[in-house]
């Protein structure tokens, strides 16, 4: 078993990230921390490149940081005997497909995903990844609400 939970930083990633460590504990299984860098992309002399990609992968990097550490205090919280395994990748692309794809080429048994994040003015795209990740996905997804 390998589970992966995605994660923008919001609340409710948090929500999730606090749920997939539980079930990890349960299950002692691996579990990875996945963000999706999403910034705009342009073509420069025939090359796809990220406008303000220094930014957006410190962003990312430091998103990833916040949810891990989050990780290893549900883990300290939960006063478990086992410990386990948490490890971060940041993606790049669109994140439903970059989040199944990466857990395919993982071998995660398990997605956990938030339902909505970060602004109400993204709710319905960042609630449509979770939908969209539930019809991509070739393991079992969790929604946290």
């Amino acid at each position: 078993m390998r589970f992966l939970v995605a994660t923008d930083g919001s609340e409710v990633s948090d929500t999730a990230v606090e749920y997939a460590v539980r079930e990890a504990i349960a299950w002692g299984a691996p579990l990875e921390i996945v963000h999706v860098l999403t910034p705009e992309t342009e073509l420069v002399d025939g090359n796809l490149v990220l406008p303000g990609e220094d930014e957006a992968m410190k962003h990312g990097e430091q998103t990833l940081r916040q949810a891990r550490d989050r990780a290893i205090e549900t883990v300290e919280r939960r006063d478990s005997e086992g410990e386990i395994e948490i490890t971060t990748e940041l993606l790049a692309g669109r994140p439903a497909e970059a989040i199944t794809e990466h857990a395919a080429e993982a071998g995660a048994t398990a997605i956990y995903v938030g339902h909505r994040g970060l602004s109400e003015k993204r709710q319905q795209v960042v609630g449509s990844v979770a939908k969209t990740v539930v019809d991509k996905a070739t393991v079992p997804v969790t929604i946290i609400k």
